[in-house]
C-alpha cells in the first residue's frame, strides 16, 4: 500500500496521547494506522515540560508512522484545557430597506472577530461559530442572503487559547520536526463524533468526564453555542477521600471505583457496623472509617462539580425541562450509576456513550476530528485559503478571512 497524501490526528490529555494516520480519497476517510502512549510533560492540555511533552508526542506519532509505513510533514491536535474562552456575543448592521448581501455577513465577522482580538490580546482565536441571524427580530439559520430588511444580527461563538499555552504547544511540535496543520477544540470534535445532526440542530449537552477536568459543550443550530473546561475530575474525588480518611492514593481509587454513585447500594463496602471493610486496606494501616465519613465526603465532591455544570448551563435555549439532549462521555462517565446520579441531579434523562473497548469510542476525539477535516463544518468559519473541501461547506465558513 502506498498512501497518497496521508494526514495525521493527535489528541494531547492527561493520561494518554492518542494519534491516527489517515487519507481522504473520493470524499471518504480510510484509517492507516493508531497509536497510544502514556502522556508527560502534559497537565490537563497545558504542556508544562516541553521536553517531556516532545518525547511523547514524538513516540506516538512515530509509532503511528511506522504503522502506517508513511512520514508525516504536518498534523491536525485535538486539544482542551480550563483556559480556553468561549466568547458569545451579536454584531449589528443596518440594512434600510436593501437586500443582504455577502459583503454585510463578512463586515459583521470581520467585527467580530477584530472585538475579540482587542477585548483581548494575549489570546488566540481557535474556532468561530454562526450560531444565529436575526433580521428585523425574525430568527434565520441560514445566510439571509438577497433578503430585504432593516436590521441584522450575526450572533457567533469564539473559541480563544491564550498566546503563550500555543507557542509552548508550537515548540512541542517544533522539537518533534512537525508543524501543526491546525487546532481543534476536543469539545467540538467529540460533539462532531458523537452527536447526530438532529441532535446537533435541536440542543444538546455534552459533558466530559475526564481524570482531572471535565469539559462541557452546548450544541444547537450545528453550532458549539458554549463551552467550558473545569480543572477537576474523577481524581479530584480519589484525593478527597485519600486526604480525609488518611488513605493511601491506590486505596482511595479502589473506593473510588467500588462506589454505587446513587449512594443507595454500597453494603459491599462496609461491614455489620457500618465501617469499610478491612479488605480495602490494602497499602494503608487498618482503620474503623465509617460509611457516612466515605460517602459525604464523595457526595460534597460530586454535588460541587454537578453543580458548578448546571450554572454553565446558562442559556435559555437549553432549559432542561424542554427534552434537550444530555449526554456524559469520557472514562470518569463509567463510574458506577454516575448516569443516574447525573439524572437525578438535572431532573431529565442522561444517556452515557463510553466504552474504552470500543475503537469508535476510545479515538472519539480524533475520529470526530478526522469528520471535521474530511467534510469541513457548515457553522465554523476557517480561513478558505487553506479549505480544500470548500465546495461541501456553508457560505459562513467560506466567508471567513485569514
Amino acid at each position: 500500500m502506498n498512501p497518497k497524501n496521508p494526514k495525521g490526528i493527535i489528541q494531547l490529555d492527561n493520561k494518554n496521547i492518542k494519534c491516527i494516520i489517515f487519507q481522504i480519497d473520493n470524499n471518504n476517510s480510510e484509517i492507516l494506522s493508531t497509536a497510544t502512549v502514556e502522556s508527560r510533560g502534559i497537565h490537563n492540555g497545558v504542556i508544562v515540560n516541553i521536553s517531556k511533552a516532545a518525547d511523547s508526542i514524538r513516540q506516538c506519532i512515530s509509532n503511528a508512522e511506522k504503522k502506517a509505513k508513511v512520514f508525516l510533514k504536518k498534523i491536525n491536535v485535538v486539544i482542551e484545557e480550563p483556559e480556553f474562552l468561549c466568547t458569545k456575543f451579536s454584531k449589528h448592521k443596518k440594512i434600510n430597506g436593501s437586500k443582504i448581501h455577502k459583503e454585510d455577513i463578512e463586515f459583521l465577522l470581520k467585527e467580530g472577530k477584530k472585538q475579540v482580538t482587542l477585548n483581548d490580546e494575549k489570546q488566540t482565536i481557535i474556532h468561530i461559530f454562526n450560531y444565529n441571524y436575526v433580521v428585523d427580530g425574525k430568527e434565520f439559520l441560514e445566510e439571509p442572503i438577497d433578503v430585504y430588511a432593516d436590521h441584522l444580527s450575526h450572533e457567533m461563538t469564539f473559541v480563544t487559547m491564550p498566546k503563550n499555552n500555543l507557542k509552548n504547544i508550537n515548540e512541542a511540535f517544533i522539537n518533534c520536526d512537525i508543524e501543526i496543520e491546525r487546532l481543534i477544540s476536543n469539545t467540538f470534535s467529540l460533539g462532531a463524533k458523537l452527536l447526530n445532526k438532529k441532535e446537533l440542530e435541536f440542543g444538546s449537552i455534552l459533558v466530559d468526564v475526564g481524570f482531572e477536568k471535565i469539559s462541557l459543550g452546548l450544541f444547537k443550530n450545528l453550532a458549539l453555542v458554549h463551552s467550558t473546561t473545569l480543572p477537576v475530575g474523577i481524581n479530584h474525588i480519589t484525593k478527597d477521600i485519600s486526604k480525609v480518611c488518611s488513605l493511601d492514593l491506590n486505596d482511595a481509587e479502589n473506593i473510588r471505583n467500588n462506589l454505587d454513585f446513587t449512594f443507595a447500594n454500597n453494603h459491599h463496602l462496609f461491614d455489620e457496623n457500618n465501617f469499610l471493610k478491612s479488605s480495602y486496606f490494602e497499602s494503608s494501616n487498618f482503620r474503623k472509617i465509617s460509611r457516612n465519613l466515605i460517602l459525604n465526603v464523595t457526595k460534597a465532591r460530586v454535588e460541587e462539580i454537578f453543580t458548578t455544570i448546571k450554572k454553565q448551563i446558562i442559556l435559555p435555549e437549553f432549559n432542561l425541562t424542554g427534552g434537550i439532549n444530555f449526554v456524559i462521555t469520557g472514562g470518569g462517565s463509567n463510574l458506577l450509576n454516575l448516569d443516574k446520579y447525573c439524572s437525578d441531579f438535572f431532573k431529565t434523562n442522561v444517556k452515557k456513550i463510553f466504552d474504552d473497548e470500543d475503537f469508535e469510542i476510545k479515538f472519539s476525539s480524533c475520529l470526530g476530528g478526522i469528520k471535521i477535516i474530511q467534510d469541513g463544518w457548515e457553522t465554523e468559519a476557517i480561513p478558505e485559503i487553506n479549505n480544500k473541501n470548500i465546495e461541501k461547506i456553508g457560505f459562513f465558513a467560506k466567508i471567513f478571512g485569514s
